[in-house]
């Protein structure tokens, strides 16, 4: 971003807030609802009967490979970054 400012190009207002990164306050969650889905923390989940704490997430390598990642919910953090 700094470059291209100092070579005087034109960059559009919302991509230089998100080159900002994420504004520093943020929420959290102990569960997590998308696509009609449920997902615990695995805190919160140790007190329940029946819970949903593992989690893949299709991802790729370097290399454009295609790979699989498994894993628990420990925490579910919502960043919030700058706007207009």
């Amino acid at each position: 971003m700094y470059q291209a400012y100092q070579l005087g190009e034109n960059v559009s207002v919302t991509l230089n807030l998100l080159s900002l990164g994420p504004e520093r306050k943020v929420k959290c969650y102990n569960r997590y609802f998308i696509n009609e889905h449920v997902f615990h923390t695995e805190e919160y989940a140790q007190s329940r009967k029946t819970y949903n704490s593992g989690v893949r997430v299709k991802g790729s390598t370097s290399n454009e490979f295609e790979v699989k990642y498994f894993g628990k919910l420990k925490d579910v953090i919502k960043l919030q970054y700058h706007s207009e």
